[in-house]
């Protein structure tokens, strides 16, 4: 599944690339998207953001 994660804040490249993600500068956010596996990947994912200390806004899932 293809999926837009909006963080508030900027991400380095380092950490986007560690989550397997493209990141993309915003006004007041980043966009991180790229492909995941599955649901436990996603929930991986989601973690590693939280976890790194960033604030979660938006998790879409996009069209293949």
């Amino acid at each position: 599944m293809i999926l837009e994660i909006r963080v508030r804040g900027p991400v380095a490249l380092e950490d986007a690339d560690r989550l397997g993600l493209v990141a993309e500068a915003a006004p007041v956010a980043t966009v991180l998207r790229g492909a995941v596996e599955d649901r436990p990947a996603l929930h991986g994912a989601l973690t590693r953001i939280i976890d790194d200390g960033l604030e979660l806004i938006e998790v879409r899932r996009l069209p293949s």
